[in-house]
């Protein structure tokens, strides 16, 4: 044994001998010192098996339990209308059912402190539909009355065009005979001339020519008669035409008149139906409101904190009036996750999940080896940051793991790793002191396969 350790030092037996060596007894180590390099060799030997061993490369993340579905999260109720709170029917933490009235409110504005404002307005309301239905019974007869003037005035015109057209007959009667009395005038004229002619020939009485003379003053009557009538035939045709004239004027202006009063209605019908509209929207708005003095819970959950509590305290509209907790919900993790990590993921990636006040032992490597742990999945990755610098990335439970803890409350804070390739330890200590990304290549690899555009590295 001396001479096995002198040998690991560097000197030979013969050295020893031909020197006379004596203190090799004192050089030898001691058990201690052996076995120490002994179990130093073993180390080296399991740390350089360990190095080739699979490990889990994985990115971890922070985040709080939340719901996965936006309507059944926590949510604050607030005052639709201003008021103060009468009475609080329930106390927080109280569980409700959809449709439960949690407090009162009472009406504050000026307009609506009236109890009886709907009864009066619909009263309004009536007397208003009243008097549209006489408006249009009023138009109505504005329209018969239009109707039987354009009837007056045809049967009107017409008479007078029959007796336009009897004095233009009467004219041309008057006419016909006034031009056979000038006629006979002439005729008559020219007797008498030739009568008188005579007796001064002395061929012709006196007696004769005084009958000659006679008749033709007659034939000179009966042309000035016959020229009077034919005047007062003409005028009568003026007449005529004078009627015609003014019984269109007469009937235009009642009918203008008609028209002027049937349309001075309709605008009236049209603003008392305006009027009409506008109450049924007051009375239907007062309705409405008088709906929102009980603020009532949106679904099934529970009343977490009362944020107004006052007896008569007054509130403003839209002002939060309490926080509301769905009792539905699915959970949920939402995980924030930074900029260069996230494009690693994508939906259906696997997570490990430790919550606040669960006790685990966690190997984020060695996910199977974990206790106290629960497994999830990406459900959804926000397509732009939280606001602070971050993206959210939403995990639902997996239904191939084992089942989240049913006591979990949402906010309550949460852990995520979520598990990408498995890699030998070397590359992965490899890939952390040069400070690559976890599974970059094969990520790489992946999106190429899925977008033809890109092409993997060589």
């Amino acid at each position: 044994m001396k001479r096995w350790w002198v040998q690991r030092i560097g000197f030979s037996t013969a050295r020893l001998d031909e020197v006379g060596y004596t203190i090799g007894h004192t050089v030898e180590p001691p058990l201690w010192v052996r076995r120490g390099i002994r179990w130093i060799g073993i180390m080296g030997l399991v740390f350089f098996a360990f190095l080739f061993l699979p490990w889990t490369q994985n990115i971890a993340a922070i985040g709080k339990v939340t719901s996965l579905s936006p309507e059944v999260r926590p949510q604050t109720l607030h005052a639709l209308i201003p008021g103060r709170i009468v009475r609080w029917y329930v106390q927080e933490g109280q569980q409700v059912k959809a449709g439960d009235t949690l407090l009162l409110l009472g009406e504050i504005k000026e307009y609506f402190l009236d109890p009886n404002l709907p009864l009066r307005l619909r009263e309004q309301l009536a007397a208003k539909e009243q008097t549209a239905q006489a408006q249009r019974a009023k138009i109505e007869a504005l329209r018969r009355q239009l109707a039987a003037l354009y009837e007056a005035r045809e049967g009107s015109l017409a008479r007078a065009q029959n007796a336009l057209l009897q004095a233009q007959l009467r004219y041309q009667a008057d006419s016909a005979a006034y031009a056979a009395a000038r006629v006979e005038y002439e005729l008559a004229q020219n007797q008498y001339a030739r009568q008188e002619s005579l007796f001064a020939r002395g061929l012709r009485s006196l007696t004769d020519l005084q009958a000659r003379q006679m008749k033709f003053q007659e034939a000179q009557a009966k042309r000035v008669s016959a020229q009077n009538r034919l005047l007062a035939s003409q005028a009568d045709v003026q007449n005529a035409r004078l009627q015609i004239a003014v019984l269109q004027a007469d009937y235009a202006e009642k009918i203008a008149k008609a028209e002027s009063d049937l349309r001075s209605t309709e605008a009236y019908l049209y603003e008392v139906e305006a009027a009409i509209a506008k109450l049924r929207n007051e009375v239907a708005n007062i309705d409405i409101r008088r709906g929102f003095y009980a603020v009532v819970a949106p679904q099934d959950g529970y009343v977490v904190r009362a944020i107004k509590t006052g007896i008569g305290e007054v509130i403003k509209e839209g002002e939060p009036l309490a926080v509301f907790m769905p009792g539905a919900y699915r959970l949920a993790v939402e995980l924030f996750v930074r900029p260069m990590d996230v494009v690693l993921l994508q939906r259906g990636t696997k997570v490990r999940l430790q919550f606040d006040g669960w006790p685990a032992f966690v190997f984020s490597g060695w996910p199977r080896l974990s206790f106290g742990t629960f497994g999830g999945r990406v459900y959804t990755i926000d397509y732009v940051d939280y606001g602070t610098g971050y993206f959210r990335v939403l995990v639902e439970p997996d239904p191939e793991d084992i089942p989240w803890p049913t006591l979990l409350r949402l906010g309550g804070g949460a852990r995520g790793w979520f598990l990408l390739n498995d890699v030998p330890i070397w590359y992965e200590i490899w890939r952390q002191i040069n400070g690559f990304p976890p599974d970059m290549v094969a990520q790489f690899y992946r999106t190429s396969d899925k977008n033809p555009t890109l092409t993997a590295p060589k």
